[in-house]
C-alpha cells in the first residue's frame, strides 16, 4: 500500500510539471487557438512617463528691448478745493456736473457758499492749491509723442515725463479723449526717442503679457501675467471693451503699456478691480486695436472724430425676441431716431432691430455703438435690420457724432 503522503506529493509534483509545460507551450505559441497572451498585463504595456513640461523662457530679452520706451508721467493740477465740514474735498462726495444756472446748480451753490442754514451738508471754498498726480506712458514715435490715460493728465497745468535713463523732460498735452480714457502728449525737447509699436493682432485669452509702469512712483517696474479675459465692460465709458489681465497693476500704472512676448503693445493699463486699492490680480487694459485709431486721431487732430447715425437704442430682451419671432435675443432695438439724422434719412423706424453692420453680427447695443463710432463720418455703411419678422438691408451715411440735429 502506497504512502498517502507520498502519493499526494507525487500528484502535486505531476500537476506542477503539467502547468509548467502548458505555460511553456503557450509562451512558445503552440496553443492551437493561435492567441498569444502578452508577457505582461495590458495595462503595463504603455510607459507611464510624465509628459515633458516646457519651461517659460525668460522675459528679460523682451523687457530689455521695450523698457527704454516706457516713461513715468508726473502732472501738476491747479485746483480750487471745495472743502466740506470734515475737511475733505467736495469732489470726493461726487458733486454732480450740472448745467450752469439750472435749479439744482443754484441749490448746490447755496450750500457751497454756506447759505444752506442747518438743513443740509455745507461746503466752504478752500484756497487754490497745486495737486500732483502720477501715472505711466510710452513713446509711440521717435519725435517724442507719448500715450497715457486721460485721467492721468486731466486738468493738467504742467506735465513732465521721466525716462528710463533718469532724464526728466517737459511735455504738453496734444489731445485727450475722456470716452476711451486716452491722451497723447508731446515731449517739448527734440530727440530721437526709442518707441514701441502697437500689436497688429488682439491677444488670445491665456497669452503671456508683460506690464511696465510707475506704480506708487516706482518707475520702471515690470510685472507679468496672462490675458484673463476679453471684451470686459466695466462701466467706464460708452465704448468699454477691455482686456482683463492678471499681471499685478497698481496706482501709478495707469497709462502704461502691456506687451506681448514680441515687444508689441497689446493694451494700455487703465483700471483695476480692488476692494483694498491694491492689486488683486484683476486689471483692465484698453486693447491696442481700439487705441490705435483714437491715438492716431489725437496725434494728428488733437481730438477724436466718431461716427454717428442718430438713434436711441435699447437691449433686445428675451420677451421682445419672442414677440419678434427671433430665436434668441440679439441686436439693438431702435427706440427713437433723431430728427433729421442719418438713421431717419435712411428710413430706419422705431421698433427696428439692427442685427448686423457690414455683415458683422451685433450682439448688444454697446456692440453697435462701438462699431458705428469706429467709422469715419461720410462713409456709407450697410445695416441689417429686422422689421416685421423679416430682414432687410439699409444703406446709411455715417454722420459726425457732434453734428446732431
Amino acid at each position: 500500500m502506497s504512502n498517502p503522503v507520498q502519493s499526494l506529493s507525487k500528484r502535486r509534483k505531476t500537476a506542477w510539471l503539467g502547468a509548467a509545460a502548458l505555460a511553456a507551450l503557450i509562451a512558445g505559441g503552440a496553443v492551437e487557438s493561435g492567441l498569444v497572451p502578452p508577457s505582461r498585463p495590458a495595462y503595463a504595456q504603455t510607459s507611464l512617463t510624465a509628459p515633458s513640461v516646457q519651461a517659460l523662457p525668460s522675459l528679460a530679452d523682451v523687457v530689455e528691448k521695450v523698457k527704454p520706451a516706457v516713461v513715468s508721467v508726473r502732472v501738476k493740477v491747479n485746483t480750487v478745493a471745495d472743502r466740506g465740514d470734515d475737511g475733505e474735498d467736495a469732489e470726493a462726495f461726487g458733486m454732480p456736473d450740472l448745467p450752469p444756472g439750472s435749479p439744482m446748480d443754484r441749490f448746490f451753490h447755496r450750500f457751497r457758499d454756506g447759505q444752506g442754514g442747518g438743513s443740509g451738508f455745507r461746503f466752504r471754498q478752500g484756497p487754490r492749491r497745486n495737486a500732483e498726480a502720477q501715472g505711466s506712458g510710452f513713446f509711440i514715435s521717435a519725435d517724442g509723442y507719448v500715450v497715457t490715460n486721460n485721467h492721468v493728465v486731466d486738468h493738467a497745468s504742467e506735465v513732465q515725463v521721466t525716462m528710463d535713463d533718469g532724464r526728466t523732460l517737459d511735455a504738453k498735452v496734444v489731445g485727450t479723449d475722456p470716452k476711451t480714457d486716452l491722451a497723447v502728449l508731446k515731449v517739448k525737447e527734440g530727440g530721437n526717442f526709442l518707441y514701441v509699436p502697437f500689436a497688429a493682432k488682439t491677444p488670445r485669452v491665456g497669452d503671456w503679457v508683460v506690464a511696465i509702469g510707475n506704480p506708487f512712483g516706482l518707475g520702471g517696474t515690470v510685472t507679468a501675467g496672462i490675458v484673463s479675459a476679453r471684451g470686459r465692460d466695466i462701466g467706464a465709458g460708452p465704448y468699454d471693451d477691455f482686456l482683463q489681465i492678471d499681471a499685478p497693476v497698481n496706482r501709478g500704472n495707469s497709462g502704461g503699456p502691456t506687451f506681448n512676448l514680441n515687444g508689441e503693445v497689446v493694451g494700455i493699463n487703465t483700471a483695476i478691480a480692488s476692494p483694498s486699492g491694491g492689486s488683486v490680480g484683476i486689471a483692465f487694459a484698453i486693447p491696442s486695436d481700439e487705441a490705435q485709431k483714437v491715438v492716431a486721431s489725437l496725434k494728428d487732430n488733437g481730438a477724436v472724430s466718431r461716427g454717428f447715425i442718430g438713434v436711441q437704442i435699447q437691449p433686445v430682451t428675451k420677451d421682445i425676441a419672442e414677440a419678434m419671432g427671433m430665436t434668441e435675443p440679439k441686436g439693438a432695438l431702435v427706440a427713437e431716431t433723431v430728427r433729421g439724422g442719418p438713421a431717419e434719412k435712411a428710413g430706419l423706424k422705431r421698433g427696428d432691430t439692427i442685427v448686423a453692420v457690414e455683415g458683422q453680427p451685433i450682439r448688444e447695443p454697446k456692440d453697435l455703438s462701438r462699431r458705428i463710432a469706429a467709422f469715419d463720418p461720410g462713409k456709407s455703411v450697410s445695416l441689417t435690420v429686422l422689421r416685421d419678422g423679416k430682414e432687410r438691408t439699409v444703406t446709411i451715411e455715417i454722420g459726425r457724432q457732434n453734428d446732431r440735429a
